[in-house]
């Protein structure tokens, strides 16, 4: 019967091509010499004996995986990839505690994520310039519901049958996804049933509205979307093999696709605005697909039109959008697990940590590996889904528990811009500066060329720091943060208890004016991070700097304009829970005693209504002394009175 308490690692020197310690390895038994040949037996074996399995090896997975499956194998199987990654590299024989790390980390599962389904029935317009749109709607016509649009002044022969509708028309805008495209048409006009040598129209008309299910576009004009979008298929109309990938990629797409939900959104945790106040606006200036939008105090994202670069997630200061292929907490299980393997399994210097996506970035290290020098004993590559969703959270955490440095891997021309990435990097180069590290210890590689790869990461491995950190990542992103600057600085070889950032940076601090603020409290109100607070017992302003994420919603509330920001990571501020900022004596009834205010609050309301013709007069000096009263008071002394509060003093 299968032990459900135990797991075990299964190593294999590939044939005799990787130098092994199994001990540090944490294997079981021997290595394999042939563990997916000669040797399946093993891997049998420990299937009835193991619940847990982790395999040091990727190439034979599906094999493993179609064994475990025939023996009813119902426990969990792991895959780590020791050969490319570590073992194959010109400094293999020392790469025990990258080889640790690396299944220390395969250890950890995978979060799940959701999908959204999107559905197609075959509605599709081409559109097309030239016969070469026609010929693909013919080719198409069995399998999709077909309309073929054409630029105005097409040069196009009539079709011998109208088995198809071909019109004319320019696209003035266009939105949606696979199943549910809108595009308004421009210059929208039929066909002449009398067309002889070419196709003529009648006159035209804008503001046509067509939708569809597929948009393919064969214009050979710049793309109607920014990024790759669900449905929308493109050629250049001169390229015929290029033509015919789309025709065949075309004639697939009916029926029902799945789409990984690659951001989790949270609107109550998002600062985007309140009240009608415009403050973080971070996600909207870098999503380069166009699927967040505005939507009230909270923004929204698309997941039907999202790509999944994760940009967003990288830059939201609060964790509203959060990364889920894996969510981040993940990512950092996975770091802080490999990095404590590759300590104790003796790791004699600080290792870098390169993070790549598991397709442009895997191939380059395999091409490394197979052709070139592979790469070196202190690198410890982890697979991502993307390079842009890796926020400064992970970067700060990697270096707290005694990373090095950290290396992102992403193609030479990638296809979304990475302005995101360049202001996480930015930022931790500022954090990175004021904490004593060398320049450039967090960085991007861009390339596409194993060799410029190897050039980058063939550098002498970063010495040992006297400490690092062993702290628990939170599952937030937002405590996450904090707590990995907080433990970085704690363990950097220079500390720094106030860093000054650049405006626009997720943290800093709200400066008072103590004079003009008037406790109206408006700003707790509107801060959508909870920074600003009061206290219900005492008119009181609190501030707590490590939530504030500098949105700017507080400043441009403040009807005193009595708050600016000061972007900084102060940390002494942050291990404050809640500061005080500006405190009061309540002001109390001049009738009955009750406290209903502030003497700052009242004061500026006698001071702006001095000289108001309600208060004025003979009976102003009666009117201005109904201020100092609360609501109760006020409507008794009003009524007792008898006097009309809207007539002008005699």
């Amino acid at each position: 019967m299968q032990d459900t308490s135990t797991r075990t690692r299964l190593i294999c020197s590939c044939e005799g091509t990787l130098p092994l310690t199994p001990e540090a390895l944490g294997a079981t038994g021997k290595p394999a010499h042939q563990l997916c040949r000669a040797q399946l037996d093993r891997f049998r074996d420990a299937l009835g004996d193991f619940a847990t399995v982790t395999v040091a090896c990727t190439q034979e997975a599906p094999l493993f995986a179609e064994v475990a499956r025939d023996d009813g194998f119902t426990g969990t199987l792991r895959f780590a990839n020791i050969r490319e990654t570590a073992g194959w590299s010109d400094q293999g024989a020392q790469a025990t505690p990258k080889m640790a790390a690396l299944l220390a980390m395969a250890e950890i599962a995978p979060t799940p994520y959701d999908i959204i389904s999107l559905d197609s029935d075959g509605v599709t317009l081409i559109l097309g310039r030239d016969e070469v749109a026609l010929n693909a709607a013919r080719d198409l016509s069995e399998l999709l519901d077909i309309t073929v649009l054409l630029a105005p002044g097409a040069n196009v022969a009539p079709p011998r049958q109208t088995t198809w509708p071909v019109l004319q028309g320019r696209i003035g805008a266009a939105k949606g996804h696979l199943g549910a495209f809108e595009l308004t048409v421009n210059a929208y006009a039929g066909p002449a049933p009398s067309s002889r040598k070419r196709l003529e129209f009648g006159p035209g008309r804008d503001g046509a509205v067509s939708r569809c299910d597929l948009v393919l576009d064969l214009t050979g004009n710049p793309p109607l979307f920014p990024h790759a979008r669900p449905g929308y298929l493109r050629a250049d109309p001169r390229d015929p093999a290029a033509v015919a990938r789309l025709v065949a990629e075309a004639g697939q797409m009916t029926g029902t696709f799945d789409k990984p939900k690659y951001i989790d959104f949270t609107p109550s945790l998002c600062a985007h605005s309140r009240n009608t106040i415009t403050g973080c606006t971070r996600c909207l200036s870098l999503c380069p697909a166009g699927a967040i939008t505005t939507a009230g105090d909270a923004v929204s994202i698309d997941p039907a039109i999202c790509a999944g670069c994760g940009q967003c997630a990288a830059a939201c200061p609060t964790g509203a959008a959060a990364y889920a292929m894996p969510v981040v907490a993940n990512v950092a299980g996975r770091l802080r697990r490999g990095l404590s393997a590759w300590f104790a399994a003796g790791g004699a210097t600080a290792p870098v940590i390169l993070l790549h996506d598991e397709t442009h970035g895997a191939d380059l290290i395999d091409a490394s590996a197979r052709f070139g020098r592979g790469l070196p004993a202190h690198v410890i590559p982890l697979p991502i889904n993307e390079p842009t969703q890796i926020g400064p959270e992970i970067m700060a955490a990697a270096l707290a528990w005694g990373a090095g440095g950290v290396r992102v891997l992403a193609r030479a021309r990638p296809a979304h811009p990475m302005d995101g990435m360049a202001e996480t990097l930015d930022l931790m180069g500022v954090i990175g500066d004021a904490m004593g590290f060398i320049p450039g210890t967090c960085a991007l590689i861009q390339t596409d060329d194993p060799d410029a790869l190897e050039a980058a990461l063939w550098q002498p491995a970063p010495a040992l720091r006297a400490e690092r950190s062993g702290f628990l990542p939170p599952e937030d992103k937002r405590g996450l943060l904090t707590l990995a600057l907080t433990e970085l600085n704690r363990t950097a070889p220079r500390q720094a208890d106030r860093i000054p950032l650049a405006p626009g940076a997720p943290f800093g601090a709200v400066v008072l004016n103590t004079d003009s603020c008037t406790l109206c409290l408006a700003c707790v109100g509107a801060c959508p991070s909870g920074a600003l607070g009061d206290n219900p017992d005492q008119p009181m302003l609190r501030f707590t700097e490590s939530a504030c994420v500098q949105c700017g919603i507080c400043e441009a509330t403040c009807p005193e304009r009595a708050i600016t920001l000061a972007p900084q990571i102060d940390l002494a501020a942050w291990a404050q829970p809640k500061r005080i900022l500006k405190e009061e004596a309540p002001f109390c009834c001049t009738s009955c005693g009750k406290a209903f205010g502030t003497g700052s609050s009242i004061r500026r309301v006698m001071q702006k209504l001095e000289g108001h013709w309600m208060f004025t007069g003979a009976d102003g000096a009666e009117r201005r002394r109904l201020l100092g009263m609360c609501d109760d008071c006020r409507t008794q002394e009003v009524v007792i009175a008898g006097f009309d509060p809207h007539t002008p003093s005699p």
